[in-house]
C-alpha cells in the first residue's frame, strides 16, 4: 500500500485533499511552538529515586494542591506519614482522604494529627507532645507545604490570636513548629538522613526589606501581594538561619550535625490557591478562568510536576554533601536572588522579633483562655445551683401535692 501511494505522489503530485505546503507549515509550526511551550513550562521531572520504607515524615498542607501530590509520592515509597491538618481526625472528608491514600499507595502507615497553623497554642500542643516522648521518636523528614494567601481586593485579616493571617500561617507557624521540634531533630542518630524541606515562592524577590518593627505586619502599608511576598522572604531568611542553628549544636557523641534544611521553589502551579489568586475570589473571575483555562493549562504546571522539585529535595543524595540551606528549583540547586536572605544581621533581628511576638501572643492567648475557663466554670456552677434549686422546688411541690391528697382522703 505505501508503494502505490508514493508512486502517485511522484508522478501525479500531492492529492487534492492535502493542504497547501505553506498552510501545513504554518499549522505545524504553531503546534510545535505550543508543544515546546508546554514542555518548558511543565518543568523538570525528578531524576532521583529512593525507597522511604520506615522513614517518619511530618507533612503540613498534605490534603490539597502540591502538598497532596507530595503526600502521595512519599506514601507510595513507603514513608510513614504524619499529616498535620486543621480538621479533627474524625472529620468525614479527612477519614475518606486518608483511606483513599492508603488504598492507592498500599501504605497503612498514614495518619493525621489536628494542628491549626493559625494558632500558636495548637502548634505548641502537638510539638510538645511529640518531643515529650521517651525515648525520642524517630523523625526523618519535615515537609512544610502549608500556605495561605489573601486574594487581591480583600481586606487584611488576623487570626484569633491577633496575628496577620499570611504572616502567621506562612512564616510564624513554621518558625514556632521547628523551634519546638529542635530537640527531636537534634536527638536523631548521626547516621540518619534528616531533612527539613521548606517550599517557597519566587515572589520573595519583590518583597520589601524585613524591618524589625514590621514583624507581624501590624504597621505600615499592607497589600495581599506584599504580605505574601514578605512572609516567603522571612521564611527563607529563617530557613538559612535555622540551618546555622542546627550546625552550631554540639552533639554528645561529638559527631557533626546530620540534619539538612532544603529550600524549594516548586514554581507556579494550577492549585486551589493559584485559582483563588487569578480569579480574585469572584464569580466573574472564575468564569473568565474557565473561559481561558487553556492559557492557565499552557503556562502553569500541574500540581504533580510542581511536586517534582520537592521530591528531589526529599530523595537526592547529593544534598547531604556540603552545607545545608540550599535552594532548589527545577530539581537543581540555584542561587538566591537576594543578598539579604544570607544576611546574618537580618536573620538575627528576625529571629529575636519573632521570638518576642510568639511570647507576647502566647501570653495574651493564655490569659484569655484562663479567663474563659474561669467564666465557664462559674457559669457551670451557677447552672448547677439553679438545677439543684429547681430540683428542690419540684420535690417540695411534689410533697405538697401528696399532703393535699392525704388530707382529702382523710376527710
Amino acid at each position: 500500500m505505501p508503494l502505490p501511494f508514493l508512486a502517485s505522489l511522484y508522478f501525479e503530485g500531492l492529492p487534492p485533499w492535502f493542504p497547501e505546503p505553506l498552510v501545513a507549515l504554518k499549522y505545524t509550526t504553531a503546534a510545535a511552538a505550543l508543544a515546546l511551550t508546554k514542555w518548558y513550562t511543565s518543568g523538570r521531572l525528578n531524576p532521583s529515586e529512593r525507597k522511604l520504607h520506615g522513614r517518619v515524615v511530618i507533612l503540613t498542607g498534605g490534603t490539597s494542591g502540591i502538598g497532596a501530590k507530595v503526600a502521595y509520592e512519599l506514601a507510595s515509597r513507603g514513608a510513614q506519614l504524619c499529616l498535620l491538618t486543621r480538621q479533627p481526625g474524625n472529620d468525614p472528608f479527612l477519614v475518606d482522604y486518608i483511606n483513599d491514600l492508603r488504598s492507592r499507595t498500599n501504605n497503612q502507615m498514614i495518619y493525621a494529627e489536628q494542628v491549626d497553623l493559625s494558632s500558636l497554642y495548637s502548634i505548641r500542643q502537638f510539638a510538645t507532645k511529640w518531643i515529650d516522648n521517651a525515648p525520642p521518636r524517630r523523625l526523618d523528614m519535615i515537609v512544610l507545604c502549608a500556605a495561605t494567601l489573601t486574594t487581591p481586593g480583600h481586606a487584611r485579616t488576623e487570626t484569633e490570636e491577633g496575628v496577620e493571617t499570611e504572616w502567621m500561617v506562612n512564616y510564624l507557624a513554621n518558625f514556632h513548629l521547628l523551634g519546638i521540634l529542635s530537640p527531636a531533630i537534634k536527638a536523631q542518630p548521626f547516621d540518619r538522613d534528616v531533612r527539613i524541606i521548606i517550599p517557597t515562592c519566587n515572589s520573595y524577590i519583590g518583597a520589601p526589606k524585613l524591618e524589625p518593627e514590621l514583624v507581624g505586619d501590624k504597621k505600615g502599608y499592607w497589600s495581599p501581594k506584599m504580605a505574601y511576598a514578605r512572609s516567603k522572604l522571612a521564611l527563607m531568611v529563617f530557613a538559612k538561619s535555622y540551618q546555622k542553628h542546627l550546625d552550631a549544636y554540639k552533639r554528645p557523641d561529638q559527631l557533626p550535625m546530620n540534619a539538612r534544611v532544603v529550600i524549594v521553589d516548586p514554581g507556579f502551579a494550577r492549585t486551589v490557591g493559584m485559582r483563588r489568586w487569578l480569579t480574585r475570589g469572584s464569580l466573574w473571575g472564575l468564569f473568565l478562568y474557565m473561559v481561558f483555562y487553556v492559557v492557565a493549562w499552557l503556562l502553569l504546571k500541574s500540581p504533580n510536576m510542581a511536586a517534582q522539585s520537592i521530591m528531589f529535595a526529599a530523595m537526592d543524595g547529593s544534598l547531604l554533601r556540603g552545607t545545608g540551606g540550599k535552594l532548589i528549583k527545577e530539581c537543581m540547586e540555584i542561587d538566591c536572588a537576594r543578598k539579604d536572605v544570607e544576611d546574618e544581621e537580618v536573620a538575627k533581628k528576625l529571629w529575636e522579633e519573632s521570638d518576642k511576638l510568639v511570647e507576647k501572643t502566647e501570653k495574651a492567648a493564655a490569659i484569655k483562655r484562663a479567663r474563659e475557663k474561669k467564666e465557664r466554670e462559674e457559669r457551670e456552677k451557677v447552672e448547677e445551683i439553679e438545677s439543684l434549686v429547681e430540683t428542690i422546688k419540684k420535690g417540695k411541690a411534689k410533697e405538697g401535692g401528696k399532703k393535699k391528697k392525704a388530707e382529702k382522703a382523710a376527710k
